[in-house]
């Protein structure tokens, strides 16, 4: 093997190990922020929020490149089990309550109890923690997310009252990281993302797939998580 080809094998090892250790660095961070958050008066409690809801944001984003990184030297697996649905949607809710507060959107759910879904908890309760993050930065003041049976899929929707999704996402592949825009910056990676989760999952013949379109109750943006 040559120095080129060496170095080339080299560098997803390099790329792996290193994000391992800025999300623990970052862990580390995190527990510092919120235990500092608790001594300091109420108007400053809104900084630290906003502090801890961006290392957070950071941290998640990491976990995107770590799980992207594993998919291309194909060493991504799911763990998958059943589960409520309701215990997805609230968990993906929870991960961006600070946001909630920070920016006074509210989030509703809509949701049976007894509403199964068999598929890989944490990595489906972040990938729609990804959407819902966009969804509440994106809304005016309301989101709703919602999953329910339909056509042999358990369909997960998150809706937002904000602008919608503009053009170039809506015309995009999204299991195609090639077709994303690079330039405006509004790439579109979490929802690729969120696409190359979904396809991992597979029951039979189906596999999952995520839509998006312009069509919210609220009058903005909705994406659709179809899981087999």
């Amino acid at each position: 093997m040559n120095t080129e080809a060496k170095d080339n094998a080299l560098f997803p090892v390099i790329l792996g190990s290193t994000v391992h250790d800025i999300k623990n660095s970052l862990g580390t961070l995190l527990g510092l922020i919120q235990q500092l958050s608790g001594k300091q008066s109420p108007d400053q409690v809104d900084d630290f929020r906003q502090l801890e809801f961006e290392a957070n944001r950071i941290n998640h984003s990491l976990m995107q490149l770590l799980v992207m990184y594993k998919i291309d030297s194909n060493t991504f697996g799911l763990i998958e089990d059943e589960y409520a649905a309701l215990d997805l949607l609230n968990e993906a809710k929870a991960q961006q309550d600070r946001l909630s507060q920070l920016q006074n959107i509210q989030v509703s759910i809509e949701c049976s109890d007894d509403v199964l879904c068999y598929c890989d908890f944490q990595h489906v309760s972040n990938a729609l923690g990804t959407i819902l993050n966009n969804a509440q930065r994106y809304s005016r003041k309301k989101v709703v997310i919602s999953a329910s049976e339909v056509e042999g899929y358990l369909l997960f929707s998150i809706e937002d009252d904000g602008e919608g999704y503009p053009q170039h996402l809506l015309n995009a592949d999204l299991s195609n990281q090639s077709n994303l825009d690079w330039v405006t910056g509004n790439t579109g990676l979490g929802l690729y993302f969120v696409a190359a989760i979904a396809g991992f999952h597979k029951n039979r013949d189906k596999s999952g797939f995520v839509k998006i379109d312009n069509n919210s109750r609220l009058g903005g943006a909705r994406f659709s998580l179809y899981l087999p």
